[in-house]
């Protein structure tokens, strides 16, 4: 089974250390690769960003040539996993909507600890698009930059200070809500007492049930193929 996972930056080594941890969810047997845009933000906080982020993946993915069986698409509320939908024919999985189905399944009510603040109505939106968000009881922030992750000590610190906050709210379950924290789950979790769900992980697990039973998105309706016209792409740098 070959799983392709996309960026939504343009940050190698963010994307290689959301492929370890990809990889390190995945079954015997699954491949994991790793795409990052040719173009977009160096790091997704915000509107602009987002909508940039989505363009540049799906552009990617429109000129990718090998072969895989599922996408994972690893940027925490960002746009774009209706638009990929239509485009690939193999499942899509979106680490926001994967986190927050399996959260909803080991506790009443779940919340998120992403990055900045500004991110935070963001990813309810998403939730709420995704149809998940009535049981989230807060969206919280670490104040951190998604590039500022990479001091794993202050976010350990800034994780378990927010997601005190997200407990108070009545949260049950924790969501990593960045695909940068990806691992802080084996750190957080024993401390806080509760279950904490990384997306990607969760998103590679639901995307190899996916393939493993035959399935992938319909085209009967909402996702149907783009329809037949001429689309002009930017060029890339």
């Amino acid at each position: 089974m070959r799983i392709l996972v996309t960026n939504c930056n343009t940050t190698q080594g963010m994307t290689a250390e959301i492929v370890r941890g990809a990889r390190a969810a995945a079954g015997p047997g699954t491949t994991v690769t790793g795409l990052t845009p040719h173009w977009g933000p160096e790091s997704a906080e915000g509107w602009l960003d987002s909508y940039l982020s989505a363009a540049a993946v799906i552009d990617a993915l429109r000129t990718y040539q090998e072969p895989y069986d599922a996408v994972v698409m690893a940027g925490f509320g960002e746009h774009g996993r209706e638009g990929v939908r239509e485009l690939v024919d193999v499942p899509v999985v979106d680490i926001t909507e994967a986190a927050a189905h399996l959260a909803c399944l080991l506790g009443r009510r779940y919340g998120v600890v992403t990055t900045l603040e500004r991110s935070c109505g963001q990813i309810e939106d998403s939730l709420e698009l995704a149809g998940v968000g009535r049981n989230c009881a807060a969206v919280v922030g670490t104040g951190l930059g998604v590039l500022e992750l990479e001091d794993a000590e202050r976010t350990e610190a800034a994780f378990l200070a927010a997601a005190e906050r997200v407990r108070a709210a009545g949260a049950e379950v924790l969501v990593l809500g960045c695909a940068g924290m990806t691992g802080l789950q084996r750190a957080v979790g024993e401390k806080l007492g509760m279950p904490v769900v990384d997306g990607v992980g969760a998103a590679v697990r639901l995307a190899e049930s996916l393939v493993a039973l035959g399935l992938t998105t319909s085209r009967a309706g909402t996702y149907a193929r783009p329809l037949p016209k001429r689309r002009q792409w930017g060029r890339r740098p």
